[in-house]
């Protein structure tokens, strides 16, 4: 017998129908609003404290907090540099950026936890679409989206699989299904959420790209000659080749070649060890500029620093009238002897200064551009001598060195967790450790990784969804709208897809799936039909959490490094449920009839 709304279910529609206003109607960030909603059902005595805060030690929430550290190593030992430049190439436009992206993201989902899969290219993304001037918008939702398909083609690629089949089996063990068996369903839905997004995407994604690439324009130029090494991989490749032709924010104004000077350097020009490579751009180019394996910064000061190279930082500071070494050219003055600090560039009234270092001479106001050790912003914040100094976020030296140990790292967790030796939790937990241990990523930096926002959203989620299990209202929904349809077998199939992506968008994927699945067979029972097609349709519903940011973890990941508001998910989320929801009820009753 059908059960009916408590006042208590009630309460907790209308509080999350509310936060879903918020979220999709006003610029209230996102925790602030779930957290909020998750409160005021706990003032309410809906939920108790202990259920509010069961999102706090959820082990999902824990995977994706400590995948951040994971995701600090690879980016800060080279490996996500390595990721986007070999896997994904230089594609000539957004669409072919896509299917290069979401192709090879879908085929590891099939067989990797996606969570992990998207924690290594979201940093690889980012650094990808900025060498590529491409709109990052158009490519982080893309990569969600990817990795979460992908997980319906097999029975490993994602656990909401593995939990239904095993319920599955404890019914029938003749029943179960097999390790590529979903393919026949989810292949198909994986070619129309990469076809649709690739088609679509144009007016359904938005064009914000990065926040940070936002203040390119207004940055202040600098000219910094960076020098081939030695033992350099781009000695022998040309221009193009090595990359250093789509730099945003800086290009190649000359190569300074034993004495020779090469200007209007061609894309084609080969480079050699020791050449001297001028370029012009902005500060955040420079970073990049020093990220990259086998250039070094010519300026012959830098190798003086005592700090070690993994100690060093970028840092900006201003001179003030007070500055003792005016009318002295930067040769004469000993800067690096006094301050530790080598000076790299200059500029002048936001503009750059087209002279070699050490014949410029300083004037109040010059902004420089200094490589120095990280305690330098500390011991000089009050000096009279600067008027501003200021950090460069992410500007420390990338550990080339370590990019091999951190892979294998990345490798050894995916690995454990895909042959059921350690969970994802634990595997992580490991991995992040010994990120640590290695110095692959210092403890401060680890720190300094985890994304908040991310955490708080996902832990206030599940408050909400516990609260909707606990209060009875999931399961009169459920029941009430599977009543409306238990006539047909195929009008019960569409009900029950749109049940549990419709669950999936408040609740966790799992927890939608194994709600419904009671319901499912107690429908499948009434009409007298297998119950393997409602169980295979509930496995792909469950993957559909394309229409919110809070339907699954890897959205979430992308959700902040896309600069995207809620409505983004649901503009093209909706559309894309549909449509793999329209490819399921046609293929399933084929593949596994009723």
């Amino acid at each position: 017998m059908s059960m009916a709304f408590t006042p208590e279910a009630i309460q907790t529609l209308a509080v999350i129908v509310f936060c879903f206003g918020l979220l999709v109607f006003s610029r209230y960030p996102a925790d602030a609003i779930l957290v909020g909603g998750v409160a005021l059902l706990a003032l309410l005595n809906i939920i108790t404290p202990a259920e509010a805060l069961a999102g706090m030690s959820n082990e999902g929430m824990a995977t994706v907090a400590v995948l951040f550290v994971v995701a600090r190593g690879l980016a800060q030992t080279g490996v996500v540099g390595w990721v986007s430049n070999s896997l994904l190439g230089r594609p000539k436009n957004t669409a072919i950026a896509q299917l290069r992206l979401m192709l090879p993201v879908a085929t590891m989902s099939t067989l990797l936890n996606n969570t992990p899969v998207v924690a290594m290219m979201v940093p690889a993304v980012s650094d990808w679409a900025k060498r590529n001037n491409l709109n990052v918008s158009q490519l982080m939702m893309p990569l969600s989206y990817a990795a979460i398909i992908g997980g319906t083609c097999t029975l490993v690629g994602s656990s909401t699989n593995l939990v239904l089949n095993g319920m599955l089996t404890t019914l029938d063990s003749d029943i179960g299904l097999k390790m590529f068996d979903l393919a026949w369903v989810g292949v198909p839905c994986v070619l129309v959420v990469i076809a649709f997004t690739i088609a679509a995407s144009r007016w359904l994604l938005p064009h914000r790209g990065q926040q940070d690439q936002q203040l390119f324009g207004d940055a202040r130029e600098y000219i910094v000659e960076m020098e081939v090494e030695a033992d350099s991989a781009l000695a022998g490749k040309t221009i193009e080749q090595a990359g250093l032709r789509q730099l945003p924010g800086m290009y190649l104004v000359e190569i300074n070649r034993d004495g020779r000077l090469i200007t209007a350097v061609s894309p084609n020009e080969m480079l050699l060890a020791g050449d001297h490579l001028i370029f012009a751009g902005d500060v955040r180019s420079v970073v990049d500029l020093k990220n990259i394996h086998g250039l070094k910064v010519a300026e012959k000061q830098v190798f003086k620093l005592a700090s070690g190279a993994h100690a060093r930082c970028l840092v900006e500071v201003v001179i003030s009238r007070n500055f003792p070494q005016l009318g002295k050219s930067i040769r004469d003055m000993r800067f690096r002897n006094i301050y530790s600090a080598a000076i790299i560039a200059v500029a002048r009234d936001g503009e750059r200064i087209n002279s070699k270092i050490g014949d410029i001479y300083l004037k109040p106001g010059d902004t420089l551009l200094l490589e120095t050790h990280d305690r330098f912003v500390n011991q000089q914040r009050y000096s009279k001598n600067f008027l501003l100094v200021s950090e460069i976020e992410n500007s420390r030296p990338v550990r080339h060195e370590q990019r091999n140990l951190a892979a294998a790292i990345m490798l050894a967790m995916v690995m454990t967790v895909a042959l059921g030796f350690l969970s994802m939790f634990k595997a992580a937990l490991l991995a992040a450790g010994l990120m640590i241990v290695t110095r692959c990523v210092k403890v401060q930096d680890a720190r300094e990784s985890v994304n908040w926002q991310v955490v708080l959203v996902i832990a206030a989620s599940i408050g909400l969804g516990g609260a909707l299990e606990k209060t009875g209202a999931a399961t009169v929904i459920a029941e009430s709208l599977i009543a409306v349809t238990a006539h047909s077998p195929s009008a019960t199939l569409i009900a029950l897809f749109i049940l549990t992506a419709g669950f999936s968008a408040v609740i966790s994927n799992l927890a939608a799936a194994v709600l419904i699945f009671p319901i499912a067979i107690a429908a499948s029972q009434q009409l007298g039909v297998d119950i393997l097609p409602f169980a295979v349709t509930l496995m792909i519903a469950a993957s559909t959490c394309f229409a919110t940011p809070i339907g699954y973890q890897t959205n979430l990941m992308v959700y902040g490094p896309g600069n995207y508001h809620f409505r983004d998910f649901m503009k093209i989320g909706l559309p894309m449920t549909v449509l793999v929801g329209i490819t399921t009820v046609l293929i399933v009753p084929v593949v596994w009839p009723f």
